[in-house]
C-alpha cells in the first residue's frame, strides 16, 4: 500500500517498527512491513528516523507538486543491479533490439486503448459512435506493427503514429463525457479541465512508480529509446509509462462514470485547475483501488502494481540475455 500525506501540516515519525502520522487532530500508526511507499503532497514534517527507517526497508518517499508531478524522492544509494543491464541498455538504444522494444511497448499502449474502448461501447448498447475511433486506432496500430528499422530512422515514424493514436483516444473518451465535463485535448500544468486534472495527477503518481521499478531492475531511468536524451530528462520512464498509463485512463473514467467528480474537488489558479485536497483525496484511493487489483500476469494472478516491477525485470533480462 501506498503511505499518502496529503493534510498541510501532517507530521510523519518512526516508533519501533511503525510509523505514526498525525494529520490535524488525527493521529494513526501504519506497520513498515505494509507499505510500499509514501507519497508527500503538501508541506509536511518527516522526522530523520522516519527517512532512515524508510531507506532500511526499501520504501521509498516521493514529494509530489500540485500537479502530481513528482519533484524529489529519498531512496537508498544501491545500484539496484548489475551495471551489465545498463551497459547493455546503451547499446540496445540504437540497435534493432531497442527499436523493436519500444514498437512493442507503442503496440501495446494502442491495444490497451482499443480493448478499453470496445469495453466502454459494450456498456452503451445501440450507440456506435466509437466504432470509427476503434477502427483508426486499429489502423495506426498495424502502421506501427509494420515499421522496421533502427530508432534513429523511425523514431519519427513511430512518435508520430503514437501522437495520432492518442489524439483519436482521448476524441473518443470527450465523446463519451457528459457536456459539463467535456475536454479539449491533452492539457498540462495546469490542466485546463476536470478531467485533464484527474488524468495529469494520476500519471503523476504513476510516474514515480514506474521510476522505483527501473531502479530496483537495474535499468538507467535515463537511457531512453524511444523518448530523446535531455538534460535530467528521464527518458526511459517515459518510455516504459505507455504501457501502464491505461490503468489511470480507467480509473478516472470510471470516476466520471460513478458520478463522483464534482467542482468542490478542483481549486482554480491562473490558467487551469489543480486538486486540493479532497480531490487528491479521491483519486489516491481510486488509484490505490485499481493498483491493488489482480490480474493475470504470465499465468498467474498478480496486482496490477506490482505488474510494473516485473515487467521492468522482464527487460533486463532480456538485454543481459
Amino acid at each position: 500500500m501506498q503511505l499518502v500525506i496529503n493534510t498541510r501540516g501532517g507530521f510523519l515519525k518512526k516508533e519501533k517498527n511503525r510509523f505514526i502520522v498525525k494529520n490535524d487532530d488525527k493521529t494513526f500508526e501504519v506497520s513498515a512491513d505494509k507499505i510500499d511507499s509514501i507519497l508527500i503532497t503538501t508541506s509536511a514534517t518527516i522526522t530523520t528516523d522516519a527517512i532512515q527507517f524508510a531507506v532500511e526497508n526499501n520504501i521509498d518517499i516521493v514529494f509530489l507538486d500540485y500537479f502530481g508531478n513528482p519533484y524529489g524522492r529519498v531512496w537508498h544509494s544501491k545500484l539496484g543491479s548489475t551495471t551489465l543491464i545498463r551497459r547493455m541498455q546503451l547499446e540496445a538504444g540504437s540497435s534493432v533490439v531497442g527499436f523493436n522494444l519500444a514498437r512493442s511497448w507503442i503496440v501495446d499502449k494502442i491495444e490497451n486503448q482499443i480493448v478499453f474502448l470496445k469495453d466502454l461501447k459494450k456498456n452503451r448498447p445501440g450507440d456506435n459512435s466509437l466504432s470509427g475511433y476503434i477502427g483508426k486506432l486499429d489502423e495506426l496500430k498495424e502502421e506501427v506493427m509494420a515499421l522496421k528499422g533502427k530508432m534513429e530512422d523511425k523514431r519519427g515514424s513511430i512518435m508520430g503514429n503514437e501522437g495520432m493514436a492518442s489524439r483519436t483516444y482521448f476524441e473518443a473518451l470527450n465523446s463519451i463525457m457528459p457536456d459539463s465535463w467535456k475536454f479539449n485535448g491533452r492539457s498540462r500544468d495546469p490542466a485546463e479541465d476536470a478531467f485533464n486534472c484527474l488524468l495529469n495527477y494520476g500519471y503523476g503518481i504513476l510516474y514515480s512508480q514506474v521510476e522505483k521499478a527501473c531502479i530496483i531492475s537495474g535499468l538507467d531511468p535515463y537511457m531512453g529509446f524511444l523518448h530523446t536524451d535531455n538534460y535530467n530528462k528521464k527518458s526511459f520512464v517515459f518510455d516504459i509509462i505507455e504501457l501502464f498509463r491505461i490503468y489511470v485512463d480507467r480509473t478516472v473514467v470510471n470516476l466520471f462514470s460513478k458520478k463522483q467528480v464534482h467542482e468542490g474537488l478542483f481549486d482554480t489558479i491562473p490558467g487551469g485547475l489543480y486538486l486540493n485536497k479532497e480531490g487528491k483525496a479521491l483519486l489516491v484511493t481510486a488509484f490505490n483501488e485499481a493498483f491493488d487489483r489482480e490480474i493475470e500476469y504470465n499465468g498467474r494472478n498478480v496486482k496490477v502494481r506490482n505488474t510494473i516491477s516485473l515487467k521492468c525485470h522482464n527487460i533486463a533480462n532480456n538485454l543481459i540475455k
